[in-house]
């Protein structure tokens, strides 16, 4: 084996990927075992609720019908069961959720990923992903508003031309103006995603649910 060279690149392949298993896989393992893991409650940010409240306010009858109150726990439940619709409908297929150290990376994505963002119910199991036929969503969270998302699921081709992924009109009774409970949970779920980050593109502070407001965005 040794006298030829496929099997020097056999036994160097074979090599790295031991050692990329254990600086990638059992060296985090081992770093942040003791790392509790948070759940859903604990992930509802003023990030979250800002989305969330904003969800309410755009669309006040589908929010009454399929939600009822703006409240942390209803948020904590829309966030789970926008995490299983993500993984239902096979989004984790077309999008990555890790900003890998490489080249140019950051500036495409944002932050490079670390092991501590993973650390919660909705990253079980993780969402690497190995394609990006369409962008990694790590950071994907804030950068657009609900209404933009509303639209991209019922028809993506009409706020992305060209845009390879299909349409979700299972998302909505009729229109893209009456998101159903498994739409207003996606659109949480992926305005979710990168709300723990400092430079999450909101606003620094959270108007509270109770409190009047007449326009969010402003």
């Amino acid at each position: 084996m040794f006298e030829n060279k496929s099997g020097i690149l056999l036994i160097g392949g074979l090599g790295f990927f031991l050692f990329a298993f254990v600086s990638n896989a059992l060296v985090p393992i081992l770093m942040y075992r003791h790392l509790p893991e948070k759940t859903a409650e604990q992930l509802v940010t003023q990030n979250v609720l800002y989305q969330f409240e904003d969800l309410r306010l755009r669309y006040p009858e589908q929010f009454e019908k399929y939600v009822g109150e703006a409240n942390e726990q209803n948020a904590a439940d829309m966030l789970r069961l926008g995490r299983r619709v993500y993984v239902g409908e096979a989004c984790w297929h077309c999008h990555s959720q890790f900003v890998r150290p490489v080249s140019n990376e950051s500036r495409r994505w944002g932050p490079v990923s670390e092991t501590p963002e993973y650390q919660n119910e909705l990253q079980r199991p993780v969402l690497f992903g190995t394609r990006r036929v369409g962008p990694d969503l790590s950071r994907e969270g804030g950068r657009r508003g609900n209404d933009w998302h509303t639209v991209h699921f019922f028809n993506p081709s009409s706020v992305s031309t060209g845009s390879p992924m299909p349409k979700y009109p299972w998302f909505f009774d009729g229109s893209p103006d009456k998101p159903n409970k498994r739409g207003l949970a996606l659109i949480l779920y992926v305005q979710w995603l990168g709300s723990w980050l400092d430079s999450y593109p909101m606003y620094e502070k959270y108007v509270p649910i109770n409190e009047s407001m007449s326009n969010p965005l402003e």
